[in-house]
């Protein structure tokens, strides 16, 4: 299928300045996940990046082989910390995406179109997302999940086996709280809490954590009742529109809310709304609003290590644990944070980080990318689950629920005796210890998946 006309359209059309900082160097190759498992130049930042300059002028077609290069891309930024001349990969990347989306035939919809469609009407939705997710949630209480991962997933197709292995267990209660969650005694910030879409569905045991945790270093904490889905999946799909809706009404909603900083506990939606005035600068009337509220945003290991000093040290439990950090791509490229997570890390008492070999190298999630493109995706799980292993960790720490379901299916198919947890959990069951010193202060291997969220 070719696009007509051949060249990008739309608002969102790739800036030629930023195309035409890339020199070509080839710095980004060692660091591209996909480039490294292929070895195929259009597999990699610079290629993708030639291929996008020449559809933008003209010189070739947007053909499906050439949007195929551009889909294969994880968007995990490693290429924009290793690139010397500083180009925005992946604001180009989504540039190109909602170009092609905003062009593409309604009559002939590519994988994209749908994709977008399923985002807008599902994910964007809270009460279409609850009842998509339904039938998952029985699979999950039943006890058939179980079943399957034990008995059957061995001899599914690897297609559907791998699809199986990154579906979330949902036997634990959804955390949907809105309003006042948290108001400590003599609190020193007022901040505000993104709860997402997927998020408090998937791993409501995180939002607990998160609140807990902030009311520890002297936060109140509300969640506005009318904020929603950050956008930062539709970003990445290329539906531009519907991003800058919802970064629309997150904006009024936490601006009304008037807190100190707006708090995000998923790497990859902070990486959204702190681009927020990117996606918004050429509506005059949120441009500026959008630039403002995007210095508001703050990742939760961002803010808690900012305050470690305010948390009462006597307080941690002593966790006797050897860990291992996965930087979610978000936070390490995406917000340039990589040792928030550690100085947290290293103020709980019995942690052993075990550093892997390539910590920032991504694990295959990439928002809904292990869906889209399983394959690959479980090639560079793979290569991950390697350096994991090396470490000999019993615990896996992420920053990302993405990295958090893709990791703990890569723990699942190798058979690991490990666990996978936000690094905020981690440090919540050192202030829960603290509080209740039951017991020899040991994380399980395995921590339980289908405890009720605290």
């Amino acid at each position: 299928m070719t696009i007509d006309p051949l060249t990008f359209v739309g608002p969102d059309i790739p800036s030629a300045g930023d195309l035409r900082n890339c020199i070509h160097c080839g710095f980004c190759l060692p660091t591209c996940p996909t480039y490294v498992a292929t070895g195929h130049e259009l597999e990699s930042p610079r290629g993708r990046l030639h291929l996008i300059d020449a559809v933008r002028d003209g010189r070739i077609d947007a053909t499906a082989r050439v949007l195929d290069h551009l889909d294969l891309c994880l968007q995990c930024r490693a290429c924009e910390t290793a690139c010397p001349s500083g180009v925005p990969y992946g604001r180009i990347m989504e540039d190109a995406r909602a170009s092609i989306l905003a062009n593409a035939p309604s009559d002939q919809p590519p994988t994209w179109r749908l994709r977008a469609l399923a985002l807008r009407q599902v994910v964007a939705k809270p009460r279409v997302l609850r009842l998509t997710l339904f039938p998952a949630r029985i699979y999950s209480a039943t006890g058939l999940q179980s079943l399957v991962r034990r008995f059957l997933a061995p001899r599914l197709p690897s297609a559907f086996s791998r699809l199986e292995s990154v579906a979330p267990d949902l036997r634990r209660r959804p955390f949907r709280r809105r309003g006042n969650l948290a108001r400590p005694a003599g609190a020193t910030a007022r901040v505000a809490l993104l709860t997402g879409c997927v998020h408090g569905e998937f791993f409501p045991q995180t939002h607990v954590a998160t609140i807990r945790t902030l009311a520890a270093v002297g936060a109140a904490v509300v969640a506005p009742p009318t904020q929603g889905c950050c956008g930062a999946l539709h970003s990445h799909a290329g539906d531009a529109e519907a991003a800058r809706d919802l970064a629309r009404n997150n904006i009024a909603t936490f601006e009304q809310a008037g807190v100190d900083a707006v708090i995000v506990n998923a790497a990859g939606c902070g990486a959204a709304m702190k681009e927020y005035g990117h996606l918004l600068d050429e509506d005059l009337l949120w441009a500026e609003r959008a630039e403002r509220f995007a210095g508001t945003v703050q990742d939760i290991t961002e803010f808690v290590a900012s305050r470690i000093d305010q948390l009462d040290r006597s307080a941690l439990g002593e966790l006797d644990a050897d860990v291992t950090l996965q930087d979610s791509c978000h936070l390490a490229h995406g917000q340039g944070i990589r040792d928030a997570p550690r100085i947290i890390l290293d103020a709980i008492p019995g942690v052993r980080l075990e550093e892997m070999a390539t910590p920032d190298r991504c694990c295959g999630s990439a928002g809904i990318y292990s869906a889209v493109q399983p394959a690959m995706s479980a090639d560079i799980l793979e290569a991950k689950m390697t350096d994991i292993e090396g470490t000999g960790a019993s615990v896996i720490c992420t920053a990302n629920p993405g990295c958090t379901m893709q990791i703990q299916a890569g723990v699942r198919r190798r058979g690991l005796d490990a666990g996978v947890q936000h690094v905020i959990e981690l440090l919540d069951e050192s202030l829960e210890l603290g509080r209740n010193p039951i017991g020899l202060g040991t994380i399980p291997a395995a921590p339980a998946e289908h405890a009720e969220a605290r």
